[in-house]
């Protein structure tokens, strides 16, 4: 199992408006500047984003986006469901594909979805919040303390 870009761009770009003061909406050209990304492939992750809830946008000459949510209501699992990212380690998790035909008879079966849920667990357990109040990742953030 590997994340997609999308996926760790769109967590990337949350992350960085999260960290930023949130009376001020904040360009996609800023955000893909300080994090190198991008800014065509950023837009169409911040139109995921926007639909899913998660952002808003800002229109006019200092327009931009703003988080929807508190830092600590968005988990990563939150911003990766929003991009349609899946953290599906085998095909036979992935419930929007056809079920496996051997599923009933496979010993891994079990084995695979426990995986499944405990990924999906500690992802939603991870939010913007915990991210930033880390000490490890304040000056990464451009954090004070």
């Amino acid at each position: 199992m590997r994340l997609t870009t999308k996926g760790r761009y769109g967590v990337r770009a949350v992350l960085n408006l999260a960290a930023k003061n949130q009376s001020k909406p904040v360009s996609i050209r800023q955000i893909s500047r300080e994090e190198d990304l991008s800014p065509e492939f950023l837009e169409q992750i911040f139109f995921k984003l926007k639909k899913a809830g998660v952002i808003r946008s800002v229109r006019g000459p200092k327009g931009g986006f703003l988080l929807r949510l508190k830092p600590s209501d968005i988990t990563i699992k939150t911003i990766l469901d929003a991009v349609g990212e899946s953290v599906n380690p085998t095909p036979c998790t992935d419930t929007g594909t056809e079920p496996c035909p051997r599923e009933e008879d496979c010993a891994l079966a079990p084995v695979w979805n426990e995986f499944h849920e405990v990924i999906e667990k500690h992802l939603d357990n991870i939010s913007l919040k915990d991210i930033m109040e880390d000490t490890r990742n304040k000056a990464a953030l451009g954090l004070k303390g």
